[in-house]
């Protein structure tokens, strides 16, 4: 699987998706106008081991409804990633069998190297 979830209105999901350079055979699913479904949160979860790996903490929603404040189960963090995408954490690359979840340098360069092997 050749994939990329990412937000389209986002400078850095944009800046790394250029960066990648990606070969043809990339889909790229824009998570604001096209939601995640069941079936793709489990299949990021069967590869990255949880959902709390796929969930953002620096969402502003995380900040205005006191989420740190609560102890979420594996469970909440699915649930909120399926209810608004801004939990997602960003951008998530599926490659073959590998994920690359979020924009620290260590993980684009470690993409980059899977893409380009």
């Amino acid at each position: 699987m050749k994939k990329i979830y990412y937000l389209s209105t986002c400078d850095t999901c944009k800046r790394i998706i250029n960066e990648l350079d990606l070969p043809s055979g990339f889909t790229l699913q824009d998570i604001k106008t096209e939601a995640i479904t069941d079936t793709q949160i489990e299949e990021m979860r069967a590869l990255s081991g949880s959902f709390e790996a796929l969930f953002s903490k620096r969402a502003r929603l995380y900040k205005e409804l006191n989420l740190k404040d609560i102890a979420l189960t594996e469970a909440d963090f699915k649930n909120y990633i399926l209810e608004h995408y801004t939990f997602l954490k960003r951008p998530v690359i599926l490659f073959e069998n590998e994920i690359f979840i979020g924009n620290a340098k260590k993980t684009v360069e470690a993409a980059k190297l899977a893409i380009h092997e």
